[in-house]
């Protein structure tokens, strides 16, 4: 996304503490910066990306990006090929069917996300959507879709329409079962609900997760014991690597210790969630990255 003024900087898992607030207070603060070292906000679009694109080349990743146009196009002239664009969709008012099948069929968009009809209290099986994830199935494009937690207060603070019930990952069955053929990735692992999201990945054997914004908001053992439960239950070889709001450039190497740094996962596990599932889900070629 464009970088804003005046962004404060952030704590690594601030939402450890969610305290309640009152209708006659103000809304509770999205950010906590009450830690010894909160990681400071770039200051600018050039800033972020020159930030990312050197945390890029220097740990040799290659990211799936999606958000505003300019600066995806910005970064694809700078990164090439470690930059796969993205298109999302949220509502029928952001574009037409047609626009968003254009979009798809140019070839410089690769994957269908970020997804988040729940931000507009949607479904991602409302038929509202359904023309969009059709597009994205017959031109075999991988699909990312929010689900889970937005955050503390997320509906009293930007929100008014997002409800943690469009979160839940069974929402997506009859999506699923319109499109068989579809790949979706469920962002943020469906976070909390983490049976509902194991069930879903049982009976859907095109479905991922990823670890995304999760990882670095809730407390390291929240994290650990939702990444863990994933793992116990045979989904190692879906789960995979992200960031999010990398506004905060240092959110990058912040997320990674947490694989790094997880004792419970081995050394093939952690290859997994940080590359191999990645390569297999978005159909990569192995060999670029050698």
């Amino acid at each position: 996304m464009k970088v804003s003024p005046g962004i404060p900087p952030l704590c690594p898992g601030f939402l450890r503490n969610m305290p309640g607030s009152d209708p006659n207070s103000p809304p509770p603060s999205f950010l906590s910066t009450g830690c010894a070292i909160p990681l400071p906000a770039a200051h600018s679009d050039k800033e972020m990306q020159d930030s990312i694109m050197a945390t890029m080349k220097r740990l040799n990743m290659t990211m799936v990006v999606y958000g505003d146009a300019t600066i995806i196009r910005n970064w694809k002239k700078v990164g090439g090929d470690r930059i796969i664009p993205g298109i999302g969709v949220s509502s029928p008012k952001d574009m037409s069917v047609v626009a968003f099948t254009d979009s798809l069929s140019s070839g410089f968009y690769k994957v269908m996300g970020e997804v988040a009809p729940q931000y507009q209290g949607l479904s991602p099986s409302d038929l509202s959507l359904d023309g969009y994830f059709a597009a994205a199935e017959k031109l075999n494009i991988p699909v990312g879709i929010h689900m889970g937690t937005g955050g503390n207060g997320m509906a009293n603070l930007t929100s008014p329409k997002y409800r943690a019930s469009m979160g839940d990952p069974l929402l997506l069955e009859d999506l699923l079962a319109r499109h068989p053929k579809l790949k979706v990735w469920v962002m943020h692992a469906g976070y909390p609900l983490v049976d509902n999201m194991i069930a879903l990945m049982g009976a859907n054997a095109y479905v991922y997760v990823d670890m995304a914004g999760l990882i670095w908001s809730y407390s390291q053992v929240e994290v650990n014991a939702y990444l863990k439960r994933l793992v116990q239950a045979g989904f190692g070889k879906r789960i995979m690597y992200g960031t999010d709001m990398l506004i905060w450039p240092k959110l990058v190497e912040t997320s990674l210790s947490i694989i790094e740094n997880a004792d419970y996962l081995s050394e093939e596990q952690k290859r997994d969630i940080l590359f191999n599932n990645a390569v297999r889900f978005f159909r990569l070629d192995p060999e670029k990255f050698k």
